[in-house]
């Protein structure tokens, strides 16, 4: 049985709830001790409130070997919310394909690399704390910006994006590096989403609405760019 994995970013959370339920456990066991139907209904309360915990910040054991060029993936488990064309005017200043993935508070948070390339560039902006499924959330909520050149088929631009409830953007990788699909991205705290912004020749592979999973699901299939 494959033991479940959990993101580093939250070992010390799932500890801190853990001790915690336990010691509230504790003491609603001495105060209601002749109500042993409330003791019973706290206890699955809390084994419910520790799941959702552990299904929080579990670190799904996937990987592509290879570099898969061509391909888009999923950089994160959530919904489509969005598959729109947008005039992007912070780096391309054209028009692209904008796929957006909502992260509720049951999906896993972490966050994977969309295509195999090179990071040419990353920044963090500070911002609002919306809902993260708003589309205003896009470019008013606190992100981070990354770039990434592959070596046929264009720039993608890759948004982490804090929510109402998030405020905590974590990246792993820095400009510069060399990245290869489906590697480790990043996290995000919470109810949050991730932008993609593709080529407008674009072949989206998903539809609005549908669940989507890092590392399994492909976004979209890219068209060999012209040198």
């Amino acid at each position: 049985m494959r033991l479940l994995r959990i993101h580093k970013e939250g070992k010390s959370a799932v500890i801190k709830v853990g001790i915690g339920l336990v010691v509230i456990n504790a003491i609603f066991l001495v105060l209601l001790s002749s109500y042993p139907i409330f003791i019973a209904m706290m206890l699955i309360l809390s084994l419910v409130l520790y799941g959702m915990t552990l299904n929080f910040y579990r670190h799904p054991n996937r990987a592509y070997k290879g570099d898969l060029h061509g391909l888009v993936n999923s950089p994160t488990d959530g919904r489509v919310v969005a598959i729109e064309k947008v005039f992007e005017k912070e780096f391309f200043h054209d028009e692209r394909i904008q796929v957006s993935i909502f992260m509720s508070f049951f999906n896993a948070h972490s966050n994977w690399i969309p295509v195999t390339g090179k990071i040419i560039h990353l920044s963090h902006v500070d911002g609002n704390f919306h809902a993260a499924y708003l589309p205003k959330s896009s470019h008013e909520n606190e992100h981070t910006n990354i770039l990434i050149e592959t070596p046929d088929h264009g720039t993608i631009l890759t948004k982490q994006i804090a929510g109402a409830v998030a405020r905590r953007v974590v990246t792993y990788v820095k400009e510069g590096d060399e990245v290869h699909i489906g590697a480790p991205l990043g996290f995000i705290k919470l109810g949050s989403r991730m932008d993609v912004f593709l080529p407008p020749d674009s072949e989206i592979l998903v539809e609005l609405g549908e669940e989507v999973h890092a590392n399994v699901t492909f976004l979209a299939r890219l068209a060999k760019q012209s040198k």
